[in-house]
């Protein structure tokens, strides 16, 4: 494949709001040892994203300064070491950054292929939630058949990822979400949903015996509301924090009722271990997928160029589903 010297990327110009991306261009990257070059079809857009916008989320030692966490496309070059991929193999894959652009790299195991019957558009919004969902709600928290499931923000990526893989696990799922129309996207994929303007998800919870497991982005006040809602033994995971870190909280709950509260951010995680979420993603997840059992919910699709508008898109909280920037021919 003939590579170009130049590409076009979106770059943060400084911290701050939407409007510090720009596009620009920058030299392809070159893929080194274990490594491959994908020509990005597609771009996840992710609350991340919009972090390290802010200055507030880094990229890891060696990433690229560009956004992007998620991206699809086909592999137009191989680094050394790389046999798992050929030249314009499709594929998804996570990123360490730099998926809004037309050229990124990546280690060879942290991409996937794309399932069959998916297209690049949905396959771009696979990768950075159902890392973070398998990684978080399986590997980290156990969900295991039969238990109480609540995921806070249920028509988000995150949320319409987690209810559709915890209802394919067995799960009970409560989810919640800030509209009726929200609400109801969620149900449909298998949830109750709870309007939290409307409703109190402690007392709903509670009546139902208390959530085995609660997978957490908001952070601030849900916290201490989170450990109301739990079940004995129960335990909750944070991955975010909307509303902030920091809460008051009575541990003498958690070490009375034997709470477990843990949480994990993908990022910064080492290589091995995203290989790992990967491999099992490919033999657990894939099949979900191929089955008919978890689809993409998209909300909306932006051009590269209007990367700005995407961000203010989901800041704006009235998405459903995931955005994504079309990059190849965008």
């Amino acid at each position: 494949m003939n590579l170009p010297a130049q590409m076009r990327c979106v770059e943060i110009t400084e911290a701050g709001g939407p409007d510090v991306l720009v596009q620009s261009s920058r030299a392809v990257p070159v893929p080194h040892h274990g490594e491959i070059l994908i020509e990005v079809a597609y771009a996840g857009v992710n609350r991340p994203d919009a972090l390290q916008r802010l200055g507030a989320y880094r990229p890891p030692p060696g990433a690229s300064d560009l956004p992007g966490l998620e991206c699809s496309g086909r592999v137009a070059a191989l680094g050394s070491g790389v046999t798992q991929w050929a030249v314009g193999d499709a594929v998804c894959a996570l990123l360490p950054g730099g998926g809004y652009a037309d050229y990124a790299t990546c280690p060879a195991e942290h991409a996937l292929p794309v399932p069959v019957g998916l297209d690049l558009k949905s396959a771009a919004c696979l990768p950075e939630t159902c890392f973070t969902v398998w990684s978080n709600v399986v590997m980290r928290g156990g969900l295991k058949a039969g238990e109480r499931f609540l995921v806070h923000g249920g028509s988000s990526g995150i949320g319409t990822t987690a209810i559709q893989i915890a209802k394919a696990l067995g799960a009970r799922v409560f989810t919640t979400a800030g509209s009726p129309e929200k609400c109801a996207a969620c149900e449909g994929l298998g949830a109750s949903a709870i309007n939290y303007k409307t409703g109190d998800f402690v007392d709903i919870l509670r009546a139902e015996g208390g959530a085995d497991l609660i997978l957490d982005m908001v952070g601030g006040s849900y916290i201490a509301r989170n450990i109301k809602a739990m079940a004995d033994d129960g335990r909750m995971v944070m991955i975010a924090f909307l509303e902030g870190p920091k809460a008051e909280i009575n541990f003498a709950q958690v070490m009375m009722r034997r709470l477990l509260i843990t949480g994990s951010t993908l990022r910064p995680q080492s290589d091995a271990a995203k290989a790992e979420i990967a491999a099992q993603l490919r033999a657990h997840v894939w099949p979900m997928i191929s089955a008919g059992k978890l689809r993409v919910i998209h909300d909306s699709a932006y051009p590269l160029a209007q990367a700005a508008m995407a961000h203010t898109r989901m800041e704006s909280s009235q998405h459903i589903g995931k955005i994504v920037l079309e990059v190849a021919g965008g």
